[in-house]
């Protein structure tokens, strides 16, 4: 579905990615793995059209985004779920949530109102909640709704569960097995590796901005000293 291959990035005359190559498949969900400061959130903001890549291609579903505006590229299908939750403050939980809503790929099964709050029923409670009255938890949550309120096909997460409450965190990974399991195709950044390597169907590594390893969940889990090595575990 999603295909990203010999993607560059500059900030002026530094270069932060160095030809990144990676698919995501229809159905599956891919991590991009790392230590901090290696590319990940680049990478995924050259995908979405935040920063623009100077060389290399970004195709999903076969068509070229590399080159759109960001809101383009949103219209395709992709809903990112941005690091640091990036919610509007001054606008209340249900306010968050409308202003993203857009009629797309939700098929028999879109995403509303009705199905965001079933969906995480804490939002449902904070509805007239304004954005930064939220818990660091509710606004991660409120962030994956807004996201979904797209209905995207293909739905990236950067740091998923950063900075998160132990229960929380682990409604957030039981919340995208759901989704994986409904079909929608998923990219992820986070560092829980144990829930990633249970959800995720394959794993791309970056170190200093270049890929250093691709593989899946059984071949990662079998490799400690990968882990350690690239992922300082």
């Amino acid at each position: 579905m999603l295909s990203v291959s010999g993607l560059q990035v500059f900030y002026g005359a530094s270069q932060a990615v160095f030809d990144v190559s990676l698919e995501v498949a229809q159905g599956q969900v891919t991590t991009l793995l790392g230590r901090n400061g290696m590319g990940k959130t680049t990478t995924v903001n050259a995908i979405m059209g935040i920063v623009p890549p100077a060389a290399g291609q970004v195709s999903f579903d076969g068509e070229r985004l590399d080159g759109r505006p960001p809101h383009r590229i949103a219209r395709a299908g992709l809903g990112l779920v941005p690091e640091g939750r990036q919610i509007f403050p001054n606008l209340s939980t249900e306010e968050n949530l409308v202003a993203a809503a857009r009629d797309g790929f939700g098929g028999d099964s879109p995403w509303t109102l009705e199905r965001v709050y079933a969906f995480f029923p804490a939002l449902a409670n904070r509805r007239r909640s304004m954005g930064n009255l939220l818990s660091g938890g509710e606004q991660q949550m409120l962030a994956i709704g807004r996201a979904l309120m797209t209905n995207p096909r293909l739905l990236i997460l950067d740091e998923a569960t950063e900075g998160l409450a132990p229960l929380v965190r682990e409604e957030i990974w039981s919340r995208l097995g759901e989704l994986k399991r409904e079909g929608l195709s998923i990219l992820i950044i986070d560092k829980n590796l144990r829930d990633l390597l249970s959800l995720a169907d394959s794993h791309t590594i970056l170190e200093k901005g270049r890929v250093v390893w691709q593989g899946d969940s059984s071949s990662l889990s079998a490799d400690a000293g990968l882990q350690h090595r690239y992922l300082g575990i």
